[in-house]
């Protein structure tokens, strides 16, 4: 045999050793169940790259190969359309089944966002286009109904908003509403447990902070004037000076516009802080954190008005003549 015949076989023979150890490599780590049946709850986190979502399947114990999955999904162009959500897996299924399952969304369970700021409305409608809860009877419930629930803080009554935690959610497919509120509740009874006392000392009780903070979530559109206009409305309310707060005349309207008409502002509605004085009677959103807090904590300042600029920040001015110049500045004007 010829030299360069037996370096051909050898290469041959190499060649076909890489190909069996490649199939055994397949077999183990890509077409065939890790285990036996038994069914093990997965979470992916919205968000979650391929690289992620197998690594978590793995730990789970569901497949045995993370890079078997993502090559896997990426053979079948399925690595842009993994779902996030709880899924209910097993080590006796194929790792293209779980990939089949994650692709499809077909959870057990779903992550829902709900921001900061959204009203109840809102929050129902995301359930309802979620296919988590039915939207009118979730609305219904936490409007006129809030007093079957139970809280660890100072019972709000039967209207609720306002106390429905803004926030990221695991929700169970089939969870009735009254589960979701009552969760929502718990949440919001969890966040606030550390400010009970500072509430307690404000001078302002629970509901009145809340309120107070609503107005400021709608408000503010950058963190850093969250403390400026909760100082603005307190001074406004010390002083016995109509808020005058447009995030309640939108509340008041039920729906959302880019600009106020001055006939806007003279809606009968106990909401309307243009016409009626004091706190409006109700939270007119469901504030985070940081507006409650900064309703209990409001910067130490004079200022008694306040323009939002088209960037979304504020200009805070103590006189109104100041405010008017402002007003001016923040339609492109130059405030002379």
């Amino acid at each position: 045999m010829s030299n360069l015949r037996r370096i051909g076989f050898l290469a041959a023979f190499l060649l076909a050793i890489v190909a069996l150890g490649a199939l055994l490599w397949l077999s183990w780590g890509v077409w065939t169940p890790a285990g036996r049946d038994r069914k093990i709850m997965v979470l992916i986190p919205n968000g979650s790259s391929t690289k992620k979502i197998a690594h978590l399947l793995a730990k789970s114990g569901v497949i045995r190969s993370p890079s078997g999955f993502i090559l896997l999904a990426l053979w079948q162009h399925k690595s842009e359309s993994l779902k996030p959500g709880a899924y209910e897996l097993s080590p006796a299924m194929t790792p293209s089944k779980i990939l089949k399952k994650i692709v499809a969304g077909d959870v057990s369970a779903k992550w829902v966002t709900f921001p900061e700021g959204f009203t109840t409305s809102q929050i129902a409608e995301r359930l309802h286009a979620e296919g988590l809860a039915n939207m009118d009877r979730f609305y219904s419930l936490a409007r006129t109904r809030g007093s079957a629930f139970t809280t660890s803080f100072p019972h709000p009554g039967d209207d609720l908003e306002g106390y429905l935690f803004p926030d990221t959610y695991l929700i169970s497919i089939g969870s009735s509403e009254e589960s979701i509120i009552q969760e929502m509740l718990d949440n919001f009874g969890k966040r606030i447990a550390d400010l009970m006392p500072e509430i307690a000392a404000s001078g302002m009780n629970l509901h009145e902070i809340v309120i107070l903070a609503s107005l400021i979530e709608r408000e503010a559109r950058i963190s850093k004037d969250r403390p400026l206009i909760s100082a603005v409305l307190r001074n406004r309310l010390s002083k016995g000076m109509h808020l005058e707060c447009d995030a309640t005349i939108l509340y008041a309207l039920g729906r959302h516009k880019s600009r106020l008409f001055y006939r806007d502002l003279g809606i009968d509605s106990p909401y309307n802080t243009y016409r009626y004085p004091g706190l409006p009677p109700g939270p007119i959103a469901n504030p985070g954190l940081a507006s409650i807090k900064a309703a209990l904590h409001p910067a130490n300042v004079d200022y008694l008005y306040y323009v939002a600029k088209r960037d979304g920040s504020h200009i805070f001015s103590r006189t109104l003549e100041e405010h008017n110049r402002a007003k001016q500045i923040a339609r492109g004007g130059t405030g002379r």
